[in-house]
């Protein structure tokens, strides 16, 4: 049986065109070895797989290579490169820093330091996961990195810059390496492929690629997996079936759903997503992404940062085109609210369904408001007056005059409803009609209709203007908690409003006091809501709402046993009388 390789081993780079998605650090890399500029500490730091220490060993191997290609390249046929190549090389040193973080490896370390190179011109001292060193071992290894001998050059790798001493950090030539692209880590991953024998639809190595998170390691380790899953035929359907990733055909249903407005299908594929045991919130998320992407996919400036292969970008590209910005821009923070609320949910499942119901609302109101705008308006045409019933004001006899009752119309009705009577000449030399009273047609104008609706919110108005019950500050409070039942899934302002409780400033003036801004301002967006609540709560229509940021002497918290004493003794002097008579003392 062969020895088995992974991947991750197998195609490692070994040479710096072989790096994977760093061509910027490589570049730079390969100028200072050319121009004979090397510094005697570098750091590369960034996340887990992107090649800092591929790079790294490179980047030894190349410095002392005897005769390097014109590319920069190591020639990998002198002593120094064999010797590296088959692991025997004495110029090259790694070291654990996870394992090996004491003050005795570092000082073993520096007595390698001290020994001069057998064959090529530098000593290189690779210390991978330098951040586990402890502070002794840092300290004990800050001399030696500032002024080393000169053929002593020290490469650091880490994934975690921020833990290292900025001692050690003033003292490197630091360079950041970046997460790899989805569409370099594709073009890796088909290559192997077809180096493999493999064979991989694209839509598959694109999900590998965007579980990896841009890791290269990370990459090569799920190829190797779903491999040995499909048997060596990668599908796009083998690949969220062995990863257990969210397929995105769902989330085309789901928005699918939002345009149809239609609540039901919304709800029915949510449940098909728990029922095949995803988490809500990764739906959400992934929800999230999907209408991110639809968003990107509106204007071709931003289509290059779409994340996906050619085919699936022509379904994205066809249900942007559907989708209104309008839409995308509230279903984004709709569900990006939903997102940020999870965790402190406590029906975690009615929170998202509520989001889903929500989105189809908002894609309902659009189509609503978009057919009244686009429906033309109608123009108010004159009726047309048969010639028997149009007489002159001015010879109507007294009678006639009398038997017409005015009826008082608002001008603004009468310009809308009823149009503009024609002048009309009465000839001088025909007398006035004379037929009986009864046999003119009367003349009415009929008054606009009002909803039962809007009567209704205009008696409520009536009522509510005259509300005027008196209320204490229990009964405030008791409102004020109960206004935060109405809004259950908004639960920053919910915290917001049971920390910040109201006091009463006179029978109808209270006064809310608040932490910091961003608390008015939700406070504020909610205040037309909660004033309406509380009005009719308390029967009383003259509340007045007044919000002020709290001073520095008001932030005062309370930390020991006396001060917590203190402060509830204020709220209720029994306790004093208590301590007083049983003689008690904090402990």
């Amino acid at each position: 049986m062969d020895n088995y390789i992974v991947s991750a081993r197998k195609y490692r780079p070994s040479t710096f065109r072989s790096v994977v998605g760093q061509k910027a650090l490589t570049q730079t890399l390969k100028n200072a070895i050319d121009s004979h500029k090397l510094a005697h500490a570098y750091l590369f730091c960034g996340p887990r797989g992107v090649g800092k220490t591929s790079c790294a060993r490179i980047f030894a191997k190349t410095i002392n290579c005897l005769h390097p290609t014109p590319d920069g390249e190591a020639c990998n046929e002198c002593e120094s490169c064999r010797a590296f190549n088959e692991q025997r090389s004495f110029n090259i040193s790694e070291l654990d820093a996870a394992s090996n973080n004491s003050v005795d490896d570092i000082r073993q370390l520096t007595d390698q330091v001290r020994v001069p190179p057998q064959i090529g011109q530098y000593k290189v001292f690779i210390i991978d996961e330098v951040h586990m060193l402890s502070q002794a071992a840092f300290n004990a290894f800050l001399k030696t990195l500032e002024e080393p001998p000169h053929h002593a050059i020290f490469i650091l790798a880490t994934t975690e810059k921020h833990k290292i001493l900025p001692t050690i950090l003033s003292r490197c030539q630091i360079y950041d390496f970046q997460r790899i692209g989805v569409s370099d880590i594709v073009e890796q991953l088909q290559y192997i492929a077809s180096e493999e024998g493999v064979s991989a639809e694209d839509n598959a190595l694109n999900v590998i690629a965007q579980k990896a998170d841009g890791g290269m390691r990370d990459a090569l380790s799920i190829f190797d997996q779903v491999t040995s899953f499909t048997g060596g035929n990668i599908t796009y359907q083998a690949v969220i079936n062995n990863l257990n990733v969210l397929d995105y055909e769902y989330y085309f249903r789901l928005v699918d759903a939002f345009l149809k407005h239609s609540v039901s299908d919304a709800l029915l594929l949510f449940n098909d997503v728990l029922n095949k045991g995803f988490d809500a919130q990764h739906f959400i998320s992934g929800m999230g992404s999907h209408l991110r992407d639809l968003l990107v996919c509106k204007d071709p400036v931003t289509l290059p940062l779409l994340e996906a292969s050619a085919s699936v970008s022509g379904r994205y590209a066809q249900q942007a085109a559907q989708c209104q910005n309008a839409f995308l821009y509230k279903a984004l923070e709709l569900s990006n609210e939903c997102d940020l609320n999870y965790r402190v949910s406590k029906n975690k499942r009615l929170l998202v369904e509520l989001t889903l119901i929500r989105i189809c609302q908002i894609g309902q109101s659009l189509a609503g408001s978009d057919s009244v705008q686009s429906q033309p308006l109608q123009q108010v045409r004159p009726a047309a007056v048969p010639p028997a019933q149009t007489v002159a004001s001015a010879t109507l006899p007294s009678a006639v005059k009398q038997a017409v009752s005015p009826v008082s119309v608002s001008s603004a009705s009468v310009q809308q409803q009823v149009p503009q009577p024609a002048k009309f000449n009465a000839p001088d030399a025909k007398p006035v009609s004379s037929r009986p009273l009864s046999a003119i047609p009367s003349i009415s104008i009929k008054k606009p209709k009002i909803s039962k609706e809007e009567q209704g919110k205009t008696e409520q108005a009536q009522v509510m203007a005259d509300m005027n019950t008196p209320f204490d500050e229990k009964m405030l409070s008791e409102a004020w908690l109960k206004f935060t039942e109405t809004i259950p899934t908004e639960a920053v302002l919910i915290k917001t409003m049971q920390l910040c409780m109201p006091r009463l400033l006179d029978g109808q003036t209270f006064e809310v006091i608040v932490e910091n801004p961003d608390q008015i301002e939700r406070l504020n967006d909610k205040a037309p809501d909660l004033l309406l609540f509380l009005k009719q709560r308390l029967q009383n229509s003259h509340i007045i709402m007044k919000m002020r940021q709290s001073t520095r002497e008001e932030r005062k918290r309370v930390f020991s046993q006396l001060e917590k004493f203190e402060y509830m003794a204020k709220k209720n002097p029994n306790l004093l009388s208590l301590k007083d008579t049983f003689g008690l003392e904090l402990a």
